[in-house]
């Protein structure tokens, strides 16, 4: 699936905390009606996996609110907006889970973000980091190398999630059970309330220092980002799911 928008140029201007300098702004992920979208694209599995159903990434309505609609159906799908190595800011955003992923025919949820038959994510937001490649491990900068040239993407070689979970509390910590390259923390939890607008506020700096503390030496700076990106993906359980985000950015 490409999403049926066109570009342009709007972008909206918000200042970075955590950085003397101000942070890249990221173009409205949620533009005034009647103006396109711009900078933002989709990316979803290589062309190996071109079977694999895409994630829905849709401008619509919900309660009178203009927001970007996110549905998985045993798919997979990023919306990614890069950015020229911006300082890491503050990052805050609206969501909300209307659907969470549906459960199998015996009313068991098999959506479990620890391994890898349950790795899927109802809806996520993500930052990618310019993470200097000799902090990472040599057997997996070898399978990131890998990856790059089979995907056709520059892969990044840090990248920190959050996450809407339907199983885990929030505040669950972790690494993807794929690839260590890729940590996560719940934001939103078990026993969430559904179909109710969520605001976050993450410093994103000081998440990378903590999830990836173990490739940041004493002293050194958090890398700079490189991309942000909103997804969902049920291509693991086959399951279904509805979310909404809207008004991402950096802010102070």
């Amino acid at each position: 699936m490409t999403p049926a928008w066109k570009p342009a140029s709007v972008l909206l201007a918000m200042a970075c905390a955590t950085s003397p300098a101000l942070a890249q702004s990221l173009s409205p992920l949620v533009p005034p009606e009647g103006t396109p979208v711009s900078n933002w694209r989709f990316v979803g599995f290589p062309k190996s996996k071109a079977d694999i159903p895409a994630t829905r990434f849709e401008l619509a309505e919900v309660q009178g609110e203009r927001a970007l609609k996110v549905s998985t159906r045993a798919s997979y799908g990023t919306w990614v907006h890069d950015l020229p190595k911006t300082d890491p800011g503050r990052l805050q955003w609206r969501w909300r889970l209307d659907q969470p992923l549906t459960a199998d025919k015996d009313g068991k949820v098999v959506a479990d973000i620890l391994t890898k038959a349950g790795d899927d994510a109802a809806l996520k937001v993500c930052v990618m980091f310019d993470h200097p490649l000799d902090r990472v491990p040599f057997a997996q900068r070898t399978l990131l190398h890998i990856a790059r040239s089979i995907s056709g993407e520059d892969l990044p070689s840090a990248t920190l999630c959050y996450v809407w979970d339907s199983v885990y509390p929030a505040g669950l910590q972790g690494a993807n059970p794929y690839t260590p390259r890729v940590r996560f923390i719940t934001l939103q939890g078990k026993g969430a309330t559904l179909a109710q607008w969520q605001t976050e506020t993450r410093d994103v700096s000081a998440d990378f220092a903590k999830l990836f503390a173990d490739e940041l030496p004493a002293g050194a700076a958090v890398p700079k980002v490189r991309a942000v990106l909103v997804g969902a993906d049920s291509d693991n359980t086959g399951a279904e799911s509805v979310g909404w985000v809207k008004a991402l950015n950096w802010t102070r």
